[in-house]
């Protein structure tokens, strides 16, 4: 579904990615691994279209997508959950959804199936639909962003650090809950987070960055077993 080949991203003059090659399947559960300032968000920013390769190669189900502006990128299917959330928090939860449906926004009898779907999966979001995103606690906030990026029906959805900032109960929830019925009901997801420990044990493969560049890669559960990756980024 999604393949890149030698991507480099520049920031300010600086390669923040330095020739990322790497792939997700259809249907697959991918993490992105990495310490702080490893180039995982400017990855997938280029990915989505945010940010453009200074060179390399992005397709998306064969067709190349980089330098394509990024709401061309998100009505071929491709859908950015974004680090820090980044919701409008004077508009409600549900202005804040009907936003990230926007680029179908003609289509509106699907615009209320979507809702009715992201209310079934965050029940509690349903109950806040009248209230401005920005009274919501971290954790309810996180469920709307994700929930807002799965407004627009992508086939590729890709979460960066969805656990940033939120307490342990509310990472199991998100992490072990929602995002594997979110892949159960046949989403691709390409997940960048550095909870390795939770991250490895619901996806199916994993990469791990480091100076931007891919370090390591192979099955989630050989990763969580690996020496190396344990010492870097799970401890003991």
């Amino acid at each position: 579904m999604l393949a890149l080949h030698e991507v480099v991203t520049c920031i300010a003059g600086l390669q923040v990615v330095q020739g990322v090659s790497l792939r997700v399947a259809e249907g697959e559960f991918v993490t992105l691994l990495g310490s702080n300032g490893a180039g995982k968000t400017t990855l997938l920013r280029t990915i989505a279209g945010v940010i453009k390769p200074a060179r390399g190669i992005i397709r998306f189900r064969e067709k190349e997508i980089q330098g394509l502006p990024p709401h061309r990128i998100v009505q071929l299917g491709v859908s950015l959950c974004p680090e820090g959330r980044q919701l409008f928090p004077q508009l409600s939860v549900e202005k804040n959804l009907v936003l990230g449906a926007y680029t179908r926004r003609k289509d509106k009898n699907s615009i209320k199936e979507s809702l009715r779907e992201v209310y079934e999966l965050f029940p509690i979001l349903a109950e806040r639909s009248r209230q401005p995103a920005g009274t919501l606690s971290g954790g309810q906030q996180q469920m709307l962003a994700i929930a807002r990026a799965l407004m627009s029906k992508p086939k590729l959805l890709l979460l960066d650090e969805p656990s940033m900032g939120l307490a342990p109960m509310i990472v199991r929830k998100i992490m072990m809950e929602v995002l594997r019925e979110i892949h159960k009901r046949g989403t691709t997801l390409l997940l960048s987070e550095q909870n390795a420990n939770m991250a490895l044990m619901i996806s199916e493969r994993a990469y791990v960055m480091e100076s931007g560049k891919i370090a390591f890669e192979g099955p989630s559960q050989e990763l969580l077993r690996d020496e190396k990756v344990k010492r870097a980024y799970i401890g003991a």
